[in-house]
């Protein structure tokens, strides 16, 4: 489908979706965000819902002014994807073993490493630049530089909710790799330390809501901002890096006499700000659930935990500020899920996936996402379909 508009203040709202389907809460954010003074833009991903201070599934594009809770509070997070030379011959038939090699080598939860990483020990991983990344961590906000250790140790971790490493088969057996995790907690609290800032700022306080505050161009605020998002948006792509890594030394040794090899790594954020150039204009784009889809770059849109993911190829939409949807994006809430599910309707859900079958990730359920097949229908001008992948390990936090 193409997009259909809605009457915005500032203006208009592109909606890749039908907008009677959209949640009254979602509908008033989307509402909210047009009213801002700085706005040029805003396009609506079909997998759009409510979220924590801005609409989850929304491009916003702004010129001179930029709103950090807007990007979310896991700055950088996102997703990376890579095919190998194994296939579905290749697996066992029990992938218990597997999967617990994967959990052993990357930390879940709030787990993480005794000790940094050292990118040096990892196969053929690109060095260039690490030293200079964590020197510049003594730039970032004050109120987070105690976390030092741990935003080291943390480097490589999936992290809980949503996140998950998956190994996945596509429609000719081919074995892809796939994970999805963010700047875990560093950029949670250097988001929350700005969402804060911004808040106190004269000019945010006639806003229709205090959550849309924004930091504006050439302030000191403004500059602040900008040198900790990039950092943790850095910092969120490395952590995925390094999990990719140890992921694929798992798979190596794992299938030690299949001489495994691995393609280029897709690796795309969905949760980000970036500066681009739109009908003359320079702004600043930001990303909440969604991802560039600029023409022949690619991305990745997975489901849920029991159902299908897709590769895909931007086709460069000027109308969406070429972005796509980050995901199949949730149809209720994480405890309207395990509200209305229980632990035999996972298992039911997820029956052939190497997975947690427990009470904890029952907010995971697919029951509780959209499907992932309507939402790639809904983009069909935003996006090419690569490759459709069906997970059969998925590990959890």
């Amino acid at each position: 489908m193409s997009y259909v508009e809605v009457p915005g203040v500032k203006v208009p709202i592109r909606m890749w979706t039908d907008p009677s389907s959209v949640e009254d809460g979602a509908m008033r954010q989307l509402h909210n965000v047009s009213t801002l003074p700085w706005i040029k833009g805003l396009a609506v991903m079909p997998d759009v819902h409510y979220g924590k201070g801005a609409t989850v599934g929304s491009v916003i594009a702004m010129r001179g002014a930029v709103c950090p809770a807007a990007v979310g509070v896991d700055i950088g997070c996102g997703m990376s994807a890579v095919r190998t030379s194994l296939t579905a011959n290749d697996l066992p038939g029990d992938l218990s073993r597997l999967r617990s090699k994967i959990e052993q080598a990357i930390p879940v939860g709030r787990g993480m490493h005794r000790e940094t990483v050292d990118p040096g020990r990892l196969y053929k991983f690109p060095t260039a630049g690490w030293d200079d990344f964590w020197s510049r961590f003594d730039t970032v906000a004050d109120s987070v530089k105690f976390r030092r250790e741990r935003a080291g140790q943390q480097m490589g971790t999936l992290g809980s909710g949503n996140h998950f490493v998956e190994f996945c088969l596509d429609e000719t057996g081919a074995v892809w790799l796939m994970l999805h995790s963010g700047s875990r907690n560093i950029g949670k609290e250097l988001a929350e330390h700005h969402i804060g800032e911004a808040q106190k700022l004269p000019h945010n306080q006639g806003l229709v809501d205090r959550d849309l505050a924004v930091f504006v161009a050439d302030t000191p605020q403004m500059a602040a901002y900008r040198n900790d998002l990039f950092w943790a948006q850095e910092y969120a792509q490395y952590n995925r890096a390094i999990m990719m890594a140890l992921f694929q030394e798992v798979v190596r040794r794992e299938f030690r006499k299949a001489k495994v090899t691995f393609d280029q790594v897709i690796s795309c954020h969905h949760n980000y700000v970036a500066e681009e150039r739109y009908q003359g204009l320079d702004l600043l784009v930001t990303r909440k659930g969604a991802i560039r889809a600029g023409s022949g770059e690619y991305g990745i849109i997975p489901g849920s935990m029991g159902t299908g993911s897709y590769i895909v190829k931007g086709l460069g939409n000027v109308a969406s500020f070429n972005s796509a949807s980050h995901g199949a994006g949730r149809r209720m809430s994480r405890s309207a899920a395990k509200r209305r599910f229980s632990t035999r309707d996972l298992e039911e859900q997820t029956r052939g996936v190497e997975c947690r079958k427990d009470s904890g990730v029952v907010d995971e359920i697919p029951g509780a996402y959209k499907p992932i097949e309507q939402v790639i229908e809904q983009q069909r001008d935003l996006v090419e379909v690569v490759a459709k992948l069906k997970q059969v390990i998925c590990v959890k936090g």
